[in-house]
């Protein structure tokens, strides 16, 4: 075994812990740190985050399901929009440049983060608490009763298949989406929309990975077995991580996730977007200097 990546072990604990406390991809963060930091290819990057965030997603899929948490119907709803638009996304990124589609999402994330510092949902949607009989009662293992009215699902299905559009293009997108659909405009639970949004990105990932695994065989053996060396650290990290991270979420104060998911945001799109700045900083530098 390689062991040239072996500080990728603590870092993956310690993403997967975040990712699955937020339902947040683990891609989000691991494809900027293997371009930024490893000096990885695009291509290389994006596919080595999508196949490492498969374990973490499946491992924190296994924690909730003992936990009861998710809501398999929603789950179910979103996945019908998720999968085929996560497969467009694999066979787009073919033909459409990285550095478009990143700066995209950067913006987006930057845009969605706002969200979460206004004020609660009941404030912004009104609905979320309309008095009135509950359509779902989810019962959680440790014995917490969750009663909860789903709206906009139709609007829920466009966001999360843009979101997976995104997953299939650049590996992350749908977990961002569908935090901010099931938490501030469908009002559910956090640690029901946490856990049934890591229930649908895992699903999708595992999906959308198919074709980023056989475009990275096809690209020869050594950049298969670069990314077989940075697995064998990445995934028994996120494994642990995935199990340490959904016991955080249950213990997270709704308001302390919401908060700390906007925050999360602006950490990524601003890593997203710094990350293409460095890359054209020349280019960038010359259409300043024709302005100034």
């Amino acid at each position: 075994m390689d062991l040239h990546y072996w500080f990728m072990f603590p870092i993956a604990i310690g993403i997967s812990t975040i990712a699955m406390a937020s339902g947040v991809e683990g891609a989000t963060f691991f494809t900027p740190l293997f371009m930024v930091a490893l000096g990885l290819p695009p291509n290389v990057a994006i596919g080595t985050g999508l196949i490492t965030e498969v374990f973490g997603f499946s491992s924190g899929v296994y924690a909730y399901t003992r936990q009861k948490l998710i809501d398999y119907q929603l789950g179910r709803t979103l996945l019908l929009v998720t999968i085929p638009t996560a497969l467009l996304g694999t066979w787009l990124a073919k033909a459409i440049p990285a550095e478009l589609l990143k700066g995209i999402l950067g913006v987006g994330l930057l845009a969605i983060a706002t969200s979460f510092f206004k004020p609660s949902p009941e404030a912004i949607n009104p609905q979320c608490s309309a008095p009135g009989e509950m359509d779902r009662s989810l019962t959680a293992a440790s014995g917490e009763v969750f009663s909860y009215r789903l709206r906009q699902v139709k609007e829920g299905q466009i966001l999360a298949g843009l979101g997976a559009l995104f997953l299939g293009m650049v590996s992350t997108g749908l977990g961002q989406m569908n935090g901010y659909f099931l938490i501030r405009r469908c009002c559910l639970p956090s640690q029901v929309a946490v856990a049934t949004s890591v229930f649908t990105v895992a699903i999708t990932a595992l999906i959308a990975s198919v074709g980023h695994v056989v475009q990275l065989i096809q690209a020869g053996q050594q950049t298969w077995s670069l990314v077989l060396s940075l697995v064998s650290f990445t995934v028994p990290g996120v494994l642990i991580g995935a199990q340490l991270g959904s016991l955080l979420a249950i213990r997270l104060p709704q308001k302390v996730l919401e908060r700390g998911m906007g925050l999360l945001f602006v950490l990524v799109g601003v890593i997203i977007l710094g990350e293409i700045a460095g890359q054209h900083r020349l280019a960038i530098a010359n259409v300043l200097r024709y302005f100034a």
